[in-house]
């Protein structure tokens, strides 16, 4: 195949620069398949470049006379040329030798459907360059059809769908575009890494964000274009780039940038020759300085209209010169293609600068309108951003106490039976202190002294353990109380160890009330020397609760697996570390998948059966340690190994 014999040699050549490859390849390749691919390409890249190279390889390319494939050398010469004259708005030109190219093509026996692609290609680029859009978008489906079918150059079919996709677009046919775009990127892993189709694939996003005026989007792929095409030297798409992004930014008011990316642009526009986008630049440069600076529009009104007159009559002495020399190629299509040509030039520019004066005339009437729109639509704007922020911060405070309230339901076990033991107590204190208080009044009734300081005694002994399990019942409804609460947010020096303690009690009892089949072992290592912290303990407690919780709830997931030898086991480990208090949970469960590892954080994400997590827990535990202690929140994980969770609060 024509188009990939030739990549073995241009890799032989990375460390050269691209061109310097294709020559190499030119001279040293053997077959002449290759030879006549690194022409084709090598005059491809210059014109673009320099087209005055690119149509000297052009030539050469036609003069090549091979065996094995003439008629292809001379189809794709006429190609390469035709481009070079597109890329200097030589236009009738252009296209003759695009239709040279095709009626050879048409002969060949090789290479036929790859070669007429190109030319069709061509020509539809020719009357996309010349404002007939409905023409080009016909030429290039027949382009893309032959292209397709060839299955020899992804590079060239690549562009082709670029192309389509800037005919759909100047169509309004947006939804089209994107189809097209998407197709051409769809060829490559990474296309904007390729020489060819990364700055197309920036310019034609830009081009369709602009379209239904999403600037920012524009803006951002107009940029990329230009550190696109200036890593691969591509003046010819740095010049769309950077026109395209000054319009975008004044239209977004920053005129001083838009200036000089419109200046820029005209640099490529002169230093490479780019007569038609010149017109357009300095026309552009004109209307922007109108408003600031007359002089400047003035010159650049001058260099816009001369350029045009250079353009047209350049294109009319060549034109001449072609119809004298060649009478065999003035065959009725190509007539008839020529006329509507230089006709549409002509009404292109004259469209083109009446457009501008009429711009001109009618951009002071339209700034006072405009200003009052953009009043308006700010007022309007900042009224429903308003009260949309106020929507979602009642939302979140309402799914904030949905999750403590749900936390609570989960607490609730383990506070009846955790307050059920100093209630016994209670309960069983108060009947012996009734027993003893009958003993007391018979042995005072009898005199015996002796024994009713006894009985006394014990009473008050029993009233002390009263006293003291009653404080006992009253802390865990106090605890109780404050987890359902609203938080102020309030810190107070708090006994972590104590803290930790008692809500992996409460966690364990409350998911034992719920299933009685469920069974887990739980062990504490807590650092006494910490002492007292201070936090917002309702806060911390809540955070330690639902990881503790989701600690039981792995272990148990792994226990219904039936491992051999398996004992389900929760940790808590407390320590003081380079000015910092360490509290981690550590379980023996199944661990979280890698691929999920980064997503546990985030609100609403639960790996939980549905109805069984709200996926708000680990969420608002994160923002609580971070944000409300200025903490942190990690995860260690291995798969089948485990987990733990480690919180990590500042020790002052």
């Amino acid at each position: 195949m024509l188009i990939f014999s030739c990549l073995p040699f241009v890799k032989v050549q990375a460390q050269q620069s691209y061109a310097d490859s294709l020559k190499n390849v030119f001279l040293y390749a053997k077959e002449d398949s290759i030879k006549t691919f690194a022409l084709y390409r090598l005059s491809w890249y210059y014109s673009l470049l320099y087209p005055d190279s690119g149509l000297y390889y052009a030539d050469k390319l036609i003069q090549l006379s091979t065996k094995e494939s003439p008629l292809t050398a001379k189809a794709l010469g006429y190609i390469c040329k035709g481009e070079a004259l597109d890329r200097v708005a030589s236009y009738p030109e252009a296209l003759e030798a695009a239709f040279q190219g095709l009626e050879i093509a048409r002969a060949l026996d090789s290479h036929r459907s790859f070669v007429m692609g190109r030319a069709y290609s061509l020509i539809g680029h020719v009357y996309s360059m010349t404002g007939n859009a409905k023409e080009s978008v016909g030429y290039f489906h027949t382009a893309l059809s032959l292209l397709e079918a060839s299955h020899e150059s992804p590079e060239d079919l690549c562009l082709a769908r670029f192309s389509m996709s800037f005919g759909m677009l100047a169509t309004g046919h947006t939804d089209s575009a994107l189809y097209y775009v998407r197709k051409a990127k769809s060829m490559f892993a990474n296309p904007m890494n390729q020489r060819d189709s990364g700055p197309w694939l920036c310019i034609i996003t830009g081009n369709i964000y602009r379209m239904v005026e999403n600037y920012d989007s524009a803006e951002y792929y107009y940029r990329e274009g230009i550190k696109v095409t200036e890593k691969f030297n591509a003046p010819f798409a740095g010049v769309l780039v950077y026109g395209n992004l000054a319009d975008i930014l004044y239209k977004k008011k920053e005129v001083d940038s838009s200036v000089y990316y419109a200046q820029r642009a005209l640099t490529l526009c002169k230093k490479y020759k780019y007569k038609n986008f010149e017109v357009g630049i300095s026309g552009f440069l004109a209307k922007v300085y109108d408003k600031i600076d007359v002089d400047s529009a003035y010159k650049y009104i001058n260099i816009m209209v001369a350029v045009n007159e250079e353009v047209n009559n350049a294109n009319r002495g060549r034109q001449f010169q072609k119809v004298s020399s060649d009478v065999e190629k003035k065959e009725k299509e190509l007539e008839d293609a020529k006329a509507r040509f230089r006709n549409s030039l002509k009404v292109y520019g004259l469209i083109t600068l009446l457009s501008f004066f009429v711009l001109i005339a009618i951009i002071f009437w339209r700034n006072n309108r405009q200003r009052k729109k953009a009043n308006t639509l700010l007022t309007e704007k900042k009224e429903t951003l308003e009260h949309t922020l106020a929507e979602l911060k009642s939302t979140q405070y309402q799914l904030i106490q949905s999750e403590k309230m749900a936390s609570l339901g989960e607490l609730t076990a383990g506070i009846a039976h955790e307050i059920q033991n100093p209630l016994n107590f209670v309960n069983n204190f108060s009947e012996v202190n009734e027993e003893l208080l009958r003993e007391l009044k018979t042995e005072a009734e009898k005199g015996n002294l002796e024994d009713v300081k006894a009985i006394a005694n014990d009473i008050s002994l029993n009233s002390v353990k009263i006293n003291h399990h009653g404080k006992r019942a009253d802390t865990i409804v106090k605890g109780m109380l404050q987890h359902s609460r609203a938080s102020s947010g309030q810190k107070e020096p708090t006994d972590i160890n104590k803290l930790a303690d008692e809500y992996l009690k409460l966690a364990y009892h409350g998911l034992r009330a719920k299933d009685k089949s469920f069974n887990a072992n739980f062990k504490t290592e807590l650092d006494s020397s910490i002492g007292k912290i201070n936090v917002a303990p309702q806060e911390i407690g809540r955070v330690i609760l639902n990881l503790i919780n989701n600690a039981f709830y792995a272990v148990n997931e792994k226990q219904k697996q039936n491992l051999n030898g398996y004992e389900p086991t929760v940790t808590i480990t407390t320590a003081k570390r380079n000015g910092k208090v360490e509290i981690k949970v550590k379980d023996n469960g199944n661990g979280i998948p890698q691929k999920i590892v980064d997503k546990i954080f985030q609100p609403f994400f639960t790996t939980k059966p549905t109805g069984q997590g709200t996926g708000l827990g680990l969420s608002l535990a994160y923002d609580i340690i971070t944000k409300g202690h200025g903490g942190e929140l990690g995860v260690e994980t291995k798969e089948s190994g485990g987990s733990e969770f480690i919180i990590s609060l500042p020790f002052n």
